[in-house]
């Protein structure tokens, strides 16, 4: 196309926004600003990646060696059970919502999200709801009944403890949270796009997560009253999941798997996003196959709300269910292998340039390929039957979650570091922490697939020797410690490259879509005007244009009101409404029965809770609407 891809801006592009307003502790508790919340969901949901982590390698070593006593049979309990619920719902959604929050606006051409105070709300909510959930393992009251939280399991009867009782509350909490902030980018993604930005020239990691908002509006919702009935079997002695009295434990199973399998494509699309971004910037070509990569992405999302029953073959729902839901699951596979293709077809004969963003991109494209061959595996209801509740499985879904998800979001990171912090991070560890990650990760999980064929059952706390399972534990321990090695090695690299990385330009790799048009990082306003788009790639339809040559830097040091740009004011009101829901919802559990072990409400704390929550909430909505959006 020969006519510019954006309209120039009056910026100095070669300048990072030199205009910083926000300072201060107080500035981050009140900020609105989406990229200030995309960082500290990506500090805090890698604060959480670290916590499960440890979780892990202290699972891991208990199960090193046969008959081993290093922690207590309920202790493992609350280990696994955490480990699930932290890396799914405080560690790889949040990684994915910290680029959400960061990416969007930038790549779609706007000054904010939708709803700013919304998204600072959502950010809070994640916060405290991580924070009630996980400390209870301090005290040895964490969750113990298994990420999934299988009734009757989970029901009063066989769990009187009050550990249940914080999963159940803090799903319900991290709940609104993903809600929240699921409605807020579906506006953004429709609304708030760039003149001439279609919905076909979007970049593909806004694609992919336009597609994970729609997911988790209608998903949640199923988990949600799942566990509104747990809870009501628990705290007010309803009988949803009782069979003594005609309730139904398979319906929680129904209704956890119809969120659950959707669950994975939540975790696992953004990665896709990511690397469907990096493999076209270091190939130096567009990615093949645009149009089928996007209604691929489509199938995956309306498919994934089909497949949901393979996790039950084993329940006896009978043939005609089990032959239903192992067709939906092969022909689920159709669309993920479509990506697979078009990644490799991108790459081919590209001018590579193996960075440890590519590196990491390339690591997804191999590791889920693995995961997903297994996951063909279990579409086989008589394969199922022998394979569930074993380490077989557990090999498959670290397979999709750390070799997709994982290994796209730290690409991810590398690639747009610079981008959110100005600096770039060190290439040399940057390698050594991929090539320890690859390893580790293959050395920790391959081995499962052959204990789980064996005949290891998943969610033991030890084992006794000669069972054929002791050199695959052995082996995947030593993985589990190099992880934390290879993690450890990230950290320092993210950390001291904050300070000390090299100074990045604009546009350090030469990407072409339009977050890569405006300084490193961005100012305040993201966009001094409002970019007009006429193609798919355009800092590559525009590389002699103003973009890479500005004109006189008007801009510098200016704040934008200055400029005439009027940006949404900072408030602390969603923090507060944050606070006090968590609050009110704590009153449930605020006080233990001793007769029983569990908890019962205590009601001035919900009261309060809920006083300071509506009030900050009326406050909130009565304030005058800012002007969020202004184009001068």
């Amino acid at each position: 196309m020969t006519t510019a891809a954006i309209t120039p801006h009056v910026t100095d592009y070669k300048t990072a926004g030199a205009y910083t307003g926000q300072k201060g502790i107080w500035s981050w508790l009140t900020t609105v600003d989406h990229k200030r919340i995309g960082k500290l969901y990506l500090f805090t949901a890698l604060f959480f990646f670290m916590v499960g982590g440890l979780e892990a390698v202290v699972i891991r070593a208990q199960l090193g060696g046969p008959n081993r006593s290093l922690v207590s049979a309920e202790f493992y309990n609350q280990l696994f059970t955490m480990h699930g619920t932290t890396m799914v719902f405080l560690a790889i959604m949040p990684l994915s919502a910290a680029f959400f929050n960061f990416l969007i606006p930038l790549q779609i051409g706007a000054r904010d999200v939708a709803f700013p105070r919304l998204n600072a709300f959502s950010y809070w909510v994640y916060l405290f709801g991580g924070i009630f959930i996980t400390v209870p393992i301090f005290f040895a009251l964490a969750p113990n009944g298994g990420w999934f939280g299988y009734t009757p399991l989970t029901t009063k009867a066989y769990s009187p403890g009050i550990n249940i009782d914080f999963w159940v509350i803090g799903l319900l909490i991290l709940g609104v949270s993903s809600l929240a902030a699921a409605f807020n980018f579906l506006t953004t993604i429709i609304n708030l796009r760039a003149p001439g930005m279609t919905l076909m020239r979007m970049p593909m990691f806004t694609w992919m997560s336009f597609v994970v908002q729609f997911l988790l509006v209608l998903a949640f919702p199923v988990i949600t009253i799942a566990l509104v009935f747990l809870l009501f079997d628990r705290f007010f002695g309803t009988n949803f999941y009782t069979v003594t009295a005609g309730g139904d434990p398979l319906l929680w199973q129904h209704l956890f798997w119809i969120f659950g399998h959707p669950e994975v494509y939540i975790l696992v699309l953004p990665a896709f996003g990511l690397v469907s971004e990096l493999l076209p910037t270091y190939s130096q070509k567009p990615l093949f196959g645009y149009a089928v990569v996007v209604y691929s992405g489509i199938l995956i999302g309306f498919l994934g709300f089909g497949v949901w029953a393979h996790h039950m073959f084993a329940v006896g729902m009978g043939p005609v269910a089990d032959t239903v839901f192992s067709l939906t699951t092969m022909l689920i596979a159709i669309p993920t292998g479509v990506k697979i293709f078009n990644w490799i077809a991108t790459v081919a004969q590209g001018k590579l340039k193996f960075t440890t963003a590519m590196l990491f991109a390339l690591g997804l494209i191999s590791l889920f390929t693995i995961g997903g061959i297994s996951g063909i595996m279990h579409s086989s209801p008589p394969a199922n039957l022998q394979q569930t509740d074993t380490y077989f499985i557990v090999a498959h879904f670290h397979y999709v979650l750390f070799g997709g998800s994982i290994m796209g979001i730290f690409g991810g990171i590398y690639h747009y570091f610079p981008k959110m912090f100005g600096r770039l991070m060190h290439e040399g560890l940057g390698k050594i922490h991929f090539w320890l990650t690859f390893i580790a990760m293959n050395l920790t999980f391959f081995p499962m697939h052959y204990a789980g064929l064996l005949g290891m059952p998943r969610r033991i706390y030890t084992y006794d020797a000669n069972q054929g399972w002791d050199l695959f534990n052995a082996i995947s321990t030593g993985g589990a410690y190099l992880l934390g090695v290879a993690i450890i090695v990230f950290i320092w690299n993210f950390l001291s490259s904050m300070k000390r990385g090299a100074i990045a330009g604009p546009n350090p790799w030469n990407a072409p879509t339009l977050e890569w048009s405006i300084p490193s990082p961005p100012p305040e306003y993201n966009f001094a005007q409002t970019p007009e788009v006429h193609s798919r790639y355009p800092m590559w339809d525009q590389r002699a244009s103003d973009v890479d040559h500005p004109k006189v830097n008007l801009t510098e040091g200016k704040s934008p009101e200055q400029m005439g740009i009027i940006m949404p004011y900072n408030t602390i009101k969603p923090l507060v409404v944050a606070l006090g829901l968590v609050v009110m919802f704590s009153g449930l559990i605020a006080s233990r029965d001793p007769a029983t072990g569990g908890s019962k409400p205590v009601l001035w704390v919900m009261f309060a809770g809920a006083a300071v929550m509506i009030g900050a909430l009326y406050s909130w909505l009565l304030s005058p609407l800012e002007p969020e959006h202004h184009a001068h």
